[in-house]
């Protein structure tokens, strides 16, 4: 079993949560091309969007974490992380699906301006504090899925704690973790101590730890950070449209497969 992965993939740490909970061996990669947009190589032929995480199970090749999780559940169903009444299982989707979408890009573009200097001045300040008001509002959001249960299922772990991890401890990496005391934080410090998330948060803070060095590769060139779907959304509509252009511009950010055609106009000139 191989995980194409990279610790700090919050995609990846929740399918990681899930195998270690189920007690699945597997061994974990980070591709070689990864960030490259490169299409050449077994993990472009596992995945042609260049991904991550990527689940290989023998011939059995799966992308999308979700997807992967599906599977998961569906190969070693023991224990189980859906519940079994049918609402229980579309409100733990519903967490899984807003954790995947608004927070992983709120949390994404956070790190655009902490880790790779996307932004200075004054338009740094501005997206930091949007990320810190949206990262607000989905924590009272989650808050109040979780009410004042041990688990988002209730009663047990499962699907939706799985989803909300990675999300909210790297919040509270950012400093923009849930109040003191809280139940957020309260359920943060219960998770954080099941050994399946324990193990995958330490490879989050020592990958964590090498962000400064890493941060250079994507920012001259060497690397490419991927805005799609949601997280090219969140820096738009947060007043950071000038980071994507410049990014296009200086050729440091990239957007998903397919890969748009070559212009075919001279030096790509305005018509």
């Amino acid at each position: 079993m191989l995980l194409y992965e990279h610790p700090l993939s919050s995609y990846a740490q929740k399918v990681k949560i899930a195998l270690r909970e189920k007690g699945v061996a597997f061994s974990a990669e980070l591709p070689e091309t990864f960030g490259t947009g490169r299409s050449d190589g077994p993990f472009a032929q596992a995945n042609p969007r260049t991904e991550v995480p990527v689940l290989v199970d023998g011939e059995v090749a799966i992308f999308e974490s979700t997807v992967i999780l599906e599977y998961i559940e569906e190969r070693w169903p023991e224990p189980p992380l859906l519940p079994r009444d049918p609402a229980a299982r579309a409100r733990a989707r519903m967490t899984e699906e807003v954790c995947d979408t608004q927070y992983e890009a709120v949390n994404w573009g956070f790190g655009e301006i902490l880790w790779f200097r996307r932004a200075s001045g004054a338009l740094a300040d501005h997206l930091r504090g949007q990320a810190a008001a949206q990262t607000r509002t989905l924590q009272d959001w989650l808050a109040g899925r979780l009410g004042e249960a041990e688990w988002f299922g209730g009663a047990s772990f499962g699907w939706a704690d799985a989803a909300a991890a990675p999300m909210v401890n790297r919040s509270v990496h950012y400093g923009l973790g849930p109040g003191v005391g809280s139940p957020l934080a309260r359920w943060h410090a219960r998770v954080r101590e099941r050994p399946a998330v324990a193990e995958t948060f330490r490879e989050f803070d020592a990958a964590a730890a090498r962000m400064a060095e890493a941060a250079d590769l994507y920012t001259t060139g060497g690397r490419r950070r991927e805005y799609r779907d949601h997280r090219l959304e969140w820096m738009v509509k947060s007043g950071g449209v000038e980071v994507v252009l410049a990014g296009l511009r200086d050729r440091t950010i990239r957007f998903p497969w397919p890969d748009p055609s070559p212009d075919p106009r001279p030096d790509g000139e305005a018509p």
